[in-house]
């Protein structure tokens, strides 16, 4: 039970001693209970601010196909921005408020100001929004990654993983920002890895490889114990999957004599060529890490015939993979309008302006919970964003770094190290920002992941 008291310059909301003296039910007698409520003021054992502890959050919003009026996410934010609309909003009775940041759970992106500097003048690369306040930014826009290596996360059925989509032109590359010349740390503490899913229990003895730039030069492939799953699961090396001083190229390996029954494989890889990918040199970020073009399992026969089983295709009818990091590398090209309106497409949405989310009165002008993009972003471009927000005079409560990355199969490890990259670029910009994260998916329980060595 709740009681009021009136404090100079603000309410507060006391919650009482609440004593209860519980009569036992016996054999088939209704179970009844009496409660108590001491009231008196000086007794309150805690108290909360309603418009600080009562919030909400301003999430991506989706199109509606049924509606000729809002068909376009974009509309869609118009609408919900609209005075009358945010006054009968504020009605509800909420406080602060938080912005989410959805594009990461889409494997996208955040061009959190349309307007920036890529790191290639030719429009492509690594993004970073303008920090110069000019016109008023009403909408921002998810890219989708063309180096991803997932099929589906706990955010989307969306996209496709280039490790199993059949184009040998394209592939996956893991986060540049996982690797020595940014962490400060050896690469074998951040080994990165790809995770094949046969669907079911299926006998394999081979596996082949088609690297790209930068290759593992050494790695193991690996198999899930029976019974056991990925997230908290024992992986074993299969007796032929350990390789030492590889040369990249497409590679055939003879994994054990004698087949083993699997459904999940993992490529596990921990020391890199560090030569450069299909973009060149100019930039050191194309140049470390792993990528691989197209990943085959399967079985070898006594004449050295491959027989693949998994699906290669371009859409969601691939077979499953899944991996540890994306490079957030991408192009002016792979922009996602959000205009589509299949079941997934139009899931992803238009992500509101920051200045539309503040202007429009919803934030009823107390600090907000602003996000940076952390997975798949950048620590400069991070670094732009809060201080745009700076230059606008927007409060800001907390910046929350990243979006779900247990959704994205990320490695504590891997999150730390984006973590401490991104909170010092951060507080370059105001060493007085208060940072967190992760934000989880919405567990209410430990989160198990399956340890790499």
């Amino acid at each position: 039970m709740f009681t009021e008291q009136r404090k100079p310059g603000r309410w507060v909301y006391a919650l009482l001693r609440i004593v209860p003296r519980i009569g036992l039910a016996i054999g088939t007698q209704a179970f009844a209970q009496t409660i108590t409520v001491d009231v008196s003021p000086g007794h309150a054992v805690n108290s909360f601010r309603p418009p600080l502890a009562l919030g909400a959050s301003v999430d991506r919003l989706p199109g509606d196909a049924t509606n000729l009026l809002f068909q376009v996410p974009a509309d869609v934010t118009e609408a919900l921005y609209r005075p009358n609309v945010v006054k009968r909003l504020l009605e509800a009775g909420w406080g602060t408020v938080s912005y989410r940041q959805n594009t990461e759970l889409f494997v996208q992106a955040w061009h959190w100001n349309p307007k920036g500097t890529w790191s290639d003048p030719a429009g492509r690369g690594y993004f970073v929004g303008d920090s110069t306040p000019t016109e008023m930014i009403r909408h921002s826009y998810g890219y989708s990654l063309p180096h991803r290596g997932v099929t589906r996360n706990g955010g989307t059925k969306d996209g496709f993983s280039r490790l199993d989509d059949g184009d040998p032109g394209t592939y996956w590359k893991s986060n540049p920002y996982l690797t020595q010349p940014f962490t400060g740390e050896d690469d074998a503490l951040h080994p990165q890895w790809v995770v094949i899913d046969l669907g079911k229990m299926q006998a394999v003895n081979a596996i082949r490889i088609a690297w790209a730039e930068p290759f593992a030069r050494t790695y193991e492939v690996q198999y899930l114990a029976p019974n056991d799953r990925p997230n908290n699961g024992r992986w074993l090396k299969f007796k032929g999957g350990g390789v030492k001083d590889s040369r990249g190229g497409s590679v055939t390996l003879e994994l054990d004599s004698i087949p083993v029954t699997a459904r999940w494989a993992r490529i596990l890889m921990t020391k890199s060529s560090n030569t450069c990918d299909t973009h060149g040199d100019g930039d050191r970020r194309n140049c470390v890490g792993y990528a691989i073009g197209e990943v085959y399992l399967g079985n070898l026969n006594d004449n050295g015939e491959f027989k693949d089983l998994l699906r290669h295709s371009p859409d969601q009818q691939q077979s499953p993979t899944f991996c540890s990091s994306v490079d957030p590398w991408h192009e002016a090209s792979n922009l996602w309008v959000g205009i589509k309106l299949g079941s997934d497409d139009k899931a992803s949405g238009d992500q509101a302006g920051l200045d539309l989310f503040y202007r429009s009165g919803i934030t009823r002008g107390l600090p907000a919970m602003i996000p940076v993009a952390l997975l798949y972003g950048t620590p400069e471009d991070a670094a732009a964003q809060m201080a745009y927000l700076k230059k606008r005079g927007y409060p800001v409560s907390y910046v929350e770094l990243g979006e779900e990355p247990d959704g994205q199969h990320m490695q504590p490890e891997d999150y730390g190290a984006l973590y401490l990259q991104w909170s010092t670029a951060l507080h370059r910009v105001d060493p007085n920002l208060k940072l967190g994260g992760p934000v989880f998916e919405g567990v209410d329980e430990d989160i198990t992941v399956s340890p790499v060595p």
